[in-house]
């Protein structure tokens, strides 16, 4: 079953934004804690930003001020606004509860280019 589609990655230059977007098929997701995490090949998955039910976000400070986590519980998606993109958050995101509830989808491929 799958529980977590995401979409909207690219390529972009150093400096541009883009908007990943990831649809939850979990229960209770307006009671979740969502999450969107990156992985770069040979590296573990790291935590990027999160959201709490009450739609509080949080960020690792090597995005905060630049991304933007956001969701909507009617459509039960999870947006990450990504600004002034730099070369090292070239990546494959995923979404997530932030305890990793549940199996990770294909995640959305992020490159770019300086």
């Amino acid at each position: 079953q799958v529980q977590f589609v995401e979409s909207g990655g690219g390529l972009v230059q150093a400096g541009g934004s883009l908007r990943i977007s990831c649809v939850a098929s979990i229960n209770n997701f307006d009671w979740s804690y969502m999450a969107w995490f990156r992985q770069t090949p040979g590296q573990e998955r790291e935590l990027v930003a999160s959201i709490n039910s009450g739609n509080t976000p949080a960020y690792v400070p090597s995005v905060k001020g630049r991304f933007i986590i956001s969701r909507d519980d009617v459509k039960r998606t999870v947006d990450l606004e990504m600004n002034n993109l730099k070369p090292e958050d070239t990546a494959a995101y995923y979404c997530n509860t932030i305890d990793k509830e549940y199996f990770w989808g294909r995640g959305t491929q992020v490159t770019v280019s300086s």
